[in-house]
């Protein structure tokens, strides 16, 4: 990953900020919502690539925390590639307002 070290800073104190508001989130479902928020990744492939994890990973850790009425919802899904697009769901509004807005990697 071919990023400064301010920004994975921000990254990961977005991610420890999520986790402590919600401490039943894993780090990768806190940091998907923390991605979208960062414009890091609105994707699980894209997400996947740019923090070095599974797909695989990704994607169980997405569709786990997209459940109906979650915090991130499925916006759209490649049926070959299984590349997900994600977004922010009904339950996601206040915690984002408690993320300090960042640049992306």
């Amino acid at each position: 990953m071919s990023v400064s070290a301010p920004d994975i800073d921000h990254f990961l104190a977005c991610v420890a900020r999520l986790q402590a508001e919600v401490p039943h989130l894993t780090a990768i479902q806190a940091g998907l919502l923390a991605a979208f928020h960062l414009g890091i990744a609105r994707d699980s492939r894209t997400f996947a690539r740019k923090l070095g994890l599974a797909h695989a990973l990704v994607l169980r850790e997405l569709n786990a925390v997209a459940e109906p009425g979650g915090l991130l919802r499925i916006e759209q899904r490649d049926a070959r590639t299984m590349r997900t697009a994600f977004a922010p769901g009904p339950d996601a509004g206040r915690l984002l307002t408690l993320l300090p807005p960042g640049e992306a990697f």
